[in-house]
């Protein structure tokens, strides 16, 4: 990096942090602090429920999910405009009349404080496991430009942001988000636009889509019903679509977004907002992705996008021998990409070979790697941070540097936030403060706010070896959010359900979805619908057996 691209990226950091605690004067009171006094307009709020989803791992693992595995990944969203419009009708009204701080507290009037505070807890670790993995996605870009120790990098980036978080609380995250997401939309326009102009003479944007969808790339629509196959259409409307229910509807860290709305229909708008742009933005992310790939059919790709990985074994005979193998395959599939020519059965097939060789021989590198030592070695995550740093012109490598730090610390403050949140108002509060003054409680807050921020640098350490973190991400998520939403299901549509059975049920849900994980193929989406459908039916089942509470959680759900 030059100096302009660190005055860049400095300014923006500097800004950030700065911002964050300026707003922390309007954050004196609990409602203040952790609900911005509900005051918030719509397309705010709006584009913070988009900042908080798509975080640094949407730039760096989307991207690097594309370029290796095309656009299939596209189908995981399909489900989300449906579960949008259900929350929307059922959810926002609901929780907004409610009056409440976090999703929980209403399972204690409908239910018990146990159910309330069981839900919570399994918020907490899906949450603060997410935060973590979301972490973990910029410290890779750092560690790359920066040169420095990984485990050094996450903590610098989980405790700066945790820093403006603790000071600013939700109404400064909220408007953080806002002049982020600026920043991102900026940053991926800019980013297309070289990736493109950088190719050859003679290869337009067509050309290469045509190169990439030689090679199944941009298959967008899957319809086998196939529960052990990750990406389907299937997979993406029903498994998608409990997902997103359980995320925006049960997940603190979006049910917080809304709440923050001025009214309930502002609340509505905000959710719809992200549900009809949510899509054509991944698109266009996984896209990028895409035109990665198609750049490097014409320019030499690293052997090994993470360079540290790649020192380990550079010197030795066998990395050597594979390195001019791989040279010689680029060579071949370079001119074939050149002869390609969609009309042409023989130049097709010829280059459909080449790329076959040479994706074996990067096998072999990968192999390599793995067999020093690093069994879990995955360079997916690496693949955009290091095509920006060694083909992106000085000035937009700053640009795109910031831009990933801002997706990053949108996620990581609206998801510290939320866990602050539910800790100090689900557990300290309610179970040892009741009688707990404003300013006590905000001290509370802060503190919670970075003691998660510790816990999410240490699980960002375990994280970055995981595979892509884009699905890391949603599969740490999809252990939880089915369950989740069972709860929610029983409390709002099943009048017999009581609070043994919502307890018995939400721990039924989650050790269904731990049996499938370890004893199925079944593939992460569809733990959504799992963990949902034992809940529900754990649960009645369980009320049937036991005498049906009729108390002030009824009389509660009848008047709201």
């Amino acid at each position: 990096m030059k100096w302009l691209d660190w005055a860049i990226v400095a300014a923006y950091l500097a800004y950030v942090i700065f911002d964050g605690i300026r707003l922390s004067k309007h954050s004196k009171t609990k409602e203040g602090f952790f609900l911005a006094d509900r005051g918030l307009p719509w397309w705010a709020v709006g584009l913070s429920v988009m900042a908080t989803q798509m975080s640094a791992i949407t730039l760096v693992g989307t991207t690097g999910q594309a370029y290796s595995d095309g656009m299939r990944f596209i189908q995981f969203y399909y489900g989300l405009p449906f579960a949008m419009i259900i929350l929307c009708v059922t959810v926002v009204p609901f929780f907004s009349r409610a009056q409440v701080f976090t999703a929980y507290e209403y399972l204690e009037r409908r239910f018990d404080v146990r159910v309330r505070s069981l839900t919570s807890f399994f918020f907490l670790i899906s949450r603060g496991l997410g935060v973590g993995t979301i972490i973990s996605a910029p410290a890779i870009v750092l560690s790359i430009v920066f040169g420095w120790n990984l485990i050094a990098t996450i903590f610098a980036i989980g405790l700066s942001t945790t820093l403006y978080t603790m000071f600013g609380g939700v109404r400064a995250v909220t408007w953080t988000d806002v002049k982020q997401m600026v920043i991102i939309f900026i940053g991926l326009g800019v980013a297309f636009y070289v990736i493109v102009s950088s190719f050859p003479p003679g290869v337009s944007m067509a050309d290469g889509l045509h190169l990439a969808g030689s090679l199944g790339k941009l298959d967008m629509v899957d319809t086998s019903f196939d529960l052990t196959e990750k990406y389907t259409i299937w997979s993406g409307l029903i498994g998608g679509m409990f997902l997103a229910l359980g995320y925006f509807g049960c997940d603190q860290s979006q049910v917080q977004r809304f709440l923050t709305a001025k009214s309930v229909d502002q609340g509505r708008t905000s959710l719809l907002m992200s549900a009809f742009l949510k899509i054509p933005m991944q698109f266009f992310i996984l896209l990028i992705g895409i035109m990665v790939f198609v750049f490097y059919q014409f320019h030499t790709p690293p052997l090994i996008f993470n360079p540290n990985e790649a020192a380990k074994v550079s010197q030795t005979a066998e990395y050597k021998a594979v390195e001019q193998r791989f040279a010689d395959a680029h060579s071949a599939r370079r001119d074939a990409a050149l002869a390609f020519d969609a009309a042409n059965d023989a130049a097709r097939a010829n280059y459909v070979d080449a790329n076959k060789r040479f994706s074996e021989v990067r096998k072999e590198a990968v192999e390599l790697v793995r067999s020093s030592g690093n069994r879990s070695f995955n360079d997916v995550n690496y693949v955009f941070p290091t095509f920006i740093l060694q083909n992106m012109p000085i000035g937009i490598i700053g640009l795109l540097i910031a831009a990933i730090f801002a997706a990053a610390m949108s996620s990581i403050s609206s998801e510290l936030n939320a866990l602050a949140t539910a800790t100090t108002i689900d557990f300290y509060r309610r179970l040892y403060r009741p009688e707990g003054t404003d300013p006590h409680l905000i001290l509370v807050g802060r503190i919670a706010t970075f003691i998660w921020g510790i816990f999410a640098c240490i699980v960002a350490i375990f994280a970055t070896n995981l595979g892509s973190l884009i699905e890391v991400v949603n599969r740490f998520g999809s252990f939880f959010y089915g369950s989740l939403l069972g709860v929610f299901v029983l409390a709002f549509a099943v009048r017999r359900a009581n609070a043994r059975g919502a307890f018995a049920g939400l721990l039924f849900g989650i050790s269904s979805v731990w049996v499938a994980s370890l004893y199925t193929n079944i593939e992460f989406l569809w733990f959504n619908v799992i963990g949902c459908v034992v809940t529900v039916i754990a649960g009645y089942l369980v009320s049937l057996t036991s005498k049906r509470d009729v108390n002030r959680g009824d009389a509660e759900t009848q008047s709201i």
